[in-house]
């Protein structure tokens, strides 16, 4: 086969689905019998919705969830105030999803899952990865049962404890966020509204919070312990937590559905790649859960990665075409460490930083701006949604295609509009498959040898 990927994620299945699509042989693997079936990552970032309507799978994602709600604080039983989750970020024409959707993860895996499986591709559950070996041509994965499979590449989308890394040898440097231990569980819950996300803070900086998920009865609750105390995971243990901190009887937690407990730190993987294997997600890089930003960056390593293994694999495009994986997302992934430790200090807040609709790749060896004075989007920006001619610009990217604003198409495979909206500014934009801009220039003198340079011609 083509790539296996390790891990059925949002970032492995994100992963297959952009293969999927390509025509690419993949299959993913997956050590657990089934999908993960907690809501621990349940925030949908406005980037990310672009991702999705790209990947088909946006209008599913919506339905599942909803926006999130203010925020209650109760101090002694009483209501104390409300405050807002996220600054509120203005839509318009070049980005017409602004507020982060709440989609427990367990159902946009089962939506991830579909829409792979409806494209031909899918998931061997009960595979656990014990070792690979690779070579010039491929990589031999072994596993638990003593099966083997071979594939010429490999992606490693299985966690922060990486099975697959740990067999690359590749290190993880990262730091203690938060000493206190965490927990967060899905719970039943009766005697509180799902109008709001109940908060009840300590003074000694521990605290509950119950958050209503959104399509859903259920509610996540989160816990910052005091440190030293040792999480139980019980639902006697979360029932005596919740009677600790709330107003709420023990009794009123009805039913524990998914607990998990964590220590808060942030780390970042010593290379996204080694030879013939790639590390994604979690395997790359792991967050504090605050500012909800995990999720949405794995999300979108799969998004960089697939349409680079799809040009190499099946338009003929070089192999030095991969190498720019690790060099535009291991800057990202860094930069988002430290954006999800200053949320986790408080120290930033949830608004336009957090919505990831201003991250790019303006030093990448991709990001080729020949305009003498650009104004506008520039080489390397994401690019803005908006209308030609009466075709909005997001159904025309919509697809594993490069798109062209401005010019005729230089060579076949490529989405021609004859203009970009004016936001854009002046000048002919190449947008990659990804939706960021890969080349501009004054005219489309160029944008033919751009493509060459990349393999795509």
């Amino acid at each position: 086969m083509d790539v296996l990927i390790v891990g059925a994620g949002p970032t492995g299945l994100t992963l297959g689905i952009d293969l999927a699509r390509r025509g690419v042989d993949a299959l993913v693997v997956e050590r657990a019998e089934g999908l993960f079936p907690g809501s621990r990552g349940k925030g949908i970032q406005p980037r990310t919705q672009e991702v999705f309507d790209d990947l088909g799978v946006l209008q599913e994602i919506r339905e599942a969830g909803g926006p999130y709600p203010a925020r209650m604080i109760w101090k002694d039983g009483e209501r104390a105030g409300e405050l807002p989750m996220f600054e509120k970020v203005a839509a318009d024409e070049g980005a017409p999803y602004t507020e982060p959707l709440m989609v427990a993860q367990w159902r946009t895996q089962e939506i991830l899952h579909a829409r792979l499986a409806g494209l031909g591709g899918r998931v061997a559950f009960g595979r656990e990865v014990a070792g690979l070996e690779q070579d010039a041509e491929g990589v031999t994965v072994r596993f638990a049962d003593g099966t083997t499979a071979r594939a010429r590449h490999v992606v490693a989308a299985d966690g922060g404890r990486s099975a697959v890394r740990r067999a690359l040898g590749v290190g993880m440097a990262g730091e203690t966020v938060d000493p206190a231990p965490f927990l967060v569980a899905d719970v039943r819950v009766r005697g509180l509204d799902r109008d709001h996300w109940h908060t009840f803070p300590r003074d000694d900086g521990s605290g509950v919070a119950l958050c209503p998920l959104a399509g859903t009865d259920d509610f996540q609750l989160q816990a910052r312990l005091p440190e030293g105390r040792e999480p139980d995971l019980s639902l006697a243990g979360v029932r005596e937590l919740v009677a600790g901190y709330t107003h709420l009887g023990a009794e009123d937690v009805t039913e524990l559905r998914w607990v998990s407990d964590f220590r808060p730190r942030a780390a970042l993987a010593d290379r996204f790649r080694a030879g013939r294997v790639f590390l994604a997600g979690d395997a790359a890089h792991v967050h504090s859960p605050a500012g909800g930003q995990g999720l949405n960056t794995s999300v979108q390593d799969a998004y960089n990665l697939g349409w680079k293994l799809g040009a190499v694999l099946r338009d003929g495009a070089p192999e030095a075409l991969l190498d720019t994986y690790e060099e535009e997302r291991r800057p990202n992934a860094a930069a988002m460490l430290g954006l999800t430790t200053g949320v986790h200090h408080g120290e930033v807040t949830r608004g336009r930083a957090t919505v990831q609709l201003g991250l790019g790749y303006p030093d990448s060896p991709l990001s080729t701006e020949t305009r003498t004075d650009p104004a506008g989007v520039r080489a390397g920006d994401r690019a803005p949604d908006g209308t030609v001619d009466g075709v909005r610009l997001f159904d025309a990217f919509r697809g594993p295609h490069w798109t062209l604003l401005g010019a005729a198409a230089p060579t076949p495979g490529v989405r021609a509009l004859p203009a970009a909206p004016e936001s854009y500014g002046p000048g002919v934009f190449l947008v990659r498959p990804d939706g960021y801009v890969g080349w501009a220039g004054e005219t489309a003198a160029g944008a033919d040898a751009y493509l060459a340079r990349v393999g795509l011609r």
